[in-house]
């Protein structure tokens, strides 16, 4: 099953998005973006995961090692980019590039406090309180939460953002209100 955090912010996302699923395991999210019509594009450096998306319509199926070879994705952007389950900050800047101008982020991994109840238990692969606020500053902040789920236990934190719009959007016009939506900070 998909996360929550993304299937929530659904009505956000213009029909017919380009999506991009990062680090995206065998696929969960993409195939659920790819059904409600967006073209996604799902990224892993596991070829036998991606094997569980071929011929999958709508996905693009794209193999890299996105923390030792080049940054796959250079030039391009997306209306909606999605990381689940993974941190690796000498490319956030590179990720946040491919968030086209006035597209979405969405992102939810684990946090500190995690170390003391599973894996991943390394301070590289846990945000710090409030970090990806900090990392998308200068955006539009539309939900963020940190703390401790539970079914399965896990600490986390994750973000909607969405990237300040160029002058002259064309997805502007194509944009849905914003749903209410009972947000917990801590």
């Amino acid at each position: 099953m998909p996360s929550s955090w993304v299937t929530r912010w659904a009505p956000c996302v213009p029909a017919g998005a380009r999506v991009l699923d990062l680090a995206c395991g065998h696929g969960r999210h993409a195939r659920w973006w790819a059904a409600l019509g967006h073209a996604v594009t799902a990224v892993d450096r596991d070829g036998d995961a991606l094997q569980a998306l071929a011929g999958v319509a709508g996905i693009e199926a794209v193999q890299a090692d996105l923390e030792g070879e080049a940054w796959p994705l250079t030039d391009q952007t997306f209306h909606l980019v999605i990381v689940t389950n993974y941190l690796w900050r000498p490319r956030f800047d590179a990720l946040l590039a491919t968030v086209a101008p006035g597209g979405l982020l969405l992102y939810e991994t684990f946090s500190a406090g995690h170390e003391a109840i599973g894996r991943p238990s390394r301070a590289a692969f846990l945000l710090q309180a409030g970090e990806l606020l900090q990392r998308c500053a200068g955006w539009q902040v539309l939900g963020f939460e940190e703390g401790h789920l539970t079914q399965p236990a896990r600490f986390v934190q994750r973000i909607a953002a969405r990237r300040p719009a160029a002058a002259a959007d064309p997805h502007d016009a194509q944009r849905v209100s914003l749903p209410e939506w009972p947000l917990s900070q801590g």
